[in-house]
């Protein structure tokens, strides 16, 4: 290459430079089609800076706890990444969204027994108001499971080398993060499921090497480390709280005839149930059919009437 070719070659890697530095963020995460994470506040009904992209509800639902398995493979993975529990996300998004009160069954529990303790051995102030009967049930339990997440495309390798090194390096790790949740909302009092909702997320995470423009090797690493992974399993679970709320405005119950946990209608031979009864009970014998009416008797047709003249007068002698 010529040295003119080679110094205009140089230039403009130079140029883009800036351009490629300023990309080096990770995109928005796109939770279904194109939507954001949870942001902003709750305080009781009051919501301040609310992704206008999550659903709410016009009437709130219930009261709903919130049980994340911490026995979950998933679950054991976000440690790893240093990513934490779910829950505090998905209290904030509940909370904005209005349509259910979040009860407190976590951590949070073992400090309002403690209190209790307290009250009871009569350590607590005179006042302190904290006697039976004030703990709000739980109407719901609402369960996050993640799918899926995982990051795939270019790692640290592809280097290139010459004027063009620092293009190959920023190109290398392009990475795509994708996320796939569940929710599971479970009635508390008859153990019945009410709704299941499943939501994705994708995002792309440019990373930016320290290399030298000319030449090969060199250390660098990705674009908000973990962050962009965390984001889009927020907003994963965002869209599946999305699609749970449409799925609850238009809830109609299931019902089961005789009542549910009675049997079910699918009967077995021998069975017990009403609809195993159905089944092993003998078939109806055909109705009888109904005697035939006697005819009724038919009169003879009238005769006519008929009219006799009256009599003449009798005759007068004259």
């Amino acid at each position: 290459m010529s040295d003119k070719k080679s110094a205009l070659l140089r230039t403009t890697t130079l140029g883009l430079t800036p351009l490629l530095l300023a990309g080096c963020l990770a995109t928005a995460p796109k939770m279904g089609e194109d939507k954001g994470t949870v942001s902003g506040a709750a305080g009781g009904a009051t919501t301040e800076n609310q992704n206008s992209k999550l659903e709410r509800c016009d009437e709130t639902l219930g009261t709903v706890a919130l049980v994340e398995d911490t026995n979950a493979p998933w679950w054991s993975g976000m440690r790893e990444r240093q990513l934490g529990s779910t829950i505090p996300v998905l209290r904030l998004m509940i909370q904005q969204s209005n349509c259910f009160v979040i009860v407190e069954r976590g951590r949070a529990f073992a400090n309002m027994e403690r209190e209790r303790a307290l009250m009871q051995s009569g350590e607590s102030r005179s006042g302190s108001n904290f006697g039976q009967g004030q703990i709000v049930a739980a109407d719901y339990s609402l369960s996050p499971e993640i799918q899926f997440s995982g990051k795939t495309g270019g790692g640290g390798g592809g280097f290139g080398t010459g004027a063009l090194g620092l293009l190959t390096a920023v190109a290398a790790n392009v990475n795509k993060n994708e996320a796939s949740t569940t929710l599971i909302l479970v009635d508390n009092r008859s153990g019945v499921q009410i709704s299941a909702a499943e939501g994705t997320a994708k995002n792309f995470d440019f990373g930016i090497f320290g290399a030298s423009f000319w030449g090969g090797g060199a250390a660098g690493g990705g674009a908000y480390a973990n962050t962009p992974q965390g984001k889009v399993i927020t907003a994963a679970f965002a869209d599946s709280f999305n699609q749970m709320v449409k799925a609850l405005r238009n809830y109609k119950a299931q019902t089961v005839k005789g009542g549910l946990g009675t049997g079910g209608r699918l009967g077995v031979d021998g069975g017990s149930t009403p609809a195993s009864k159905e089944l092993n009970a003998p078939a109806a014998a055909p109705a009888a059919a109904p005697a035939a009416k006697p005819k009724a008797a038919t009169k003879p047709a009238a005769k006519p009437k008929t009219t006799t003249p009256p009599p003449p007068p009798p005759k007068t002698g004259g």
